[in-house]
């Protein structure tokens, strides 16, 4: 009775721990595409840099089905399931850590390089290509202007037929073309604040908070792990007591 009674409380610590991965792997596929629709931006720029949203769904996607893998082993209370389980968990982990390490890293990466890559994306802006847009898109989103300020666009090529872009403008209905080709003009049509500080500002107030969260779901894996190996040799060491 005693036996019985230990395995039913491992498998409904293993089936709450599974449902609870399940939901993680709902988060990270949501904080995935979230960061794939936010970062996108960024990332149509900078085509060198790493794809982290890209590889937060991949791991969600996995998570989610790993974790439904985990509740059914958990309730059928097969050894052989149980371990697969806990091999399952052990290629998150690693898959999870290399996203944290990746997340970690892409957040410096930007902040070292989103500089330069927009000061050259700037040079080369012509108001139709994918980075051109990609640039319009930055300044229209985070309602900024230029790499530090709108007067940065003087040193464009772009700027000596066009004068400021458009997507720079506080109001397009008040924003005359004319106006953009004098700086002095612009400056009351146009937001100001360059866009490296706002970049950089929406990353410190999201980014870090994302890494914290997969770094905490990545080591919860081994909990999990412990679990699963657990009650398999639970299991199988008193399955005749069981029956």
């Amino acid at each position: 009775m005693e036996i019985k009674f230990l395995a039913i409380c491992f498998k409904t610590l293993l089936l709450l721990y599974s449902f609870v991965f399940w939901i993680t792997g709902v988060i990270l596929l949501f904080i995935g595409v979230w960061g794939k629709l936010t970062l996108g931006i960024y990332l149509s720029i900078a085509r060198n840099s790493t794809d982290v949203p890209s590889v937060l769904i991949g791991t969600g996607t996995m998570i989610v089905s790993f974790g439904l893998f985990g509740c059914i082993a958990a309730c059928r209370g097969s050894p052989w399931m149980l371990k697969l389980y806990a091999l399952f968990l052990l290629l998150v982990f690693l898959a999870e850590l290399v996203a944290s390490i990746s997340g970690f890293l892409f957040h410096r990466e930007i902040k070292a390089s989103f500089l330069k890559i927009y000061t050259n994306a700037m040079q080369n802006y012509n108001g139709q290509g994918e980075k051109s847009q990609a640039v319009d898109q930055v300044q229209y989103s985070l309602a900024c202007c230029g790499v530090t300020n709108y007067t940065n666009w003087e040193t464009s090529p772009y700027f000596l037929d066009h004068g400021v872009p458009r997507s720079c403008c506080k109001n397009k209905s008040d924003c005359d073309p004319q106006d953009l080709h004098n700086l002095t003009v612009a400056a009351t049509k146009v937001n100001q604040r360059g866009c490296y500080n706002r970049m950089m500002d929406f990353l410190e107030g999201n980014t870090g908070i994302v890494i914290g969260v997969l770094f905490a779901v990545t080591f919860s894996q081994l909990i999990g792990m412990r679990l699963s190996c657990c009650l398999s040799r639970f299991i199988t060491a008193h399955q005749y007591e069981m029956m």
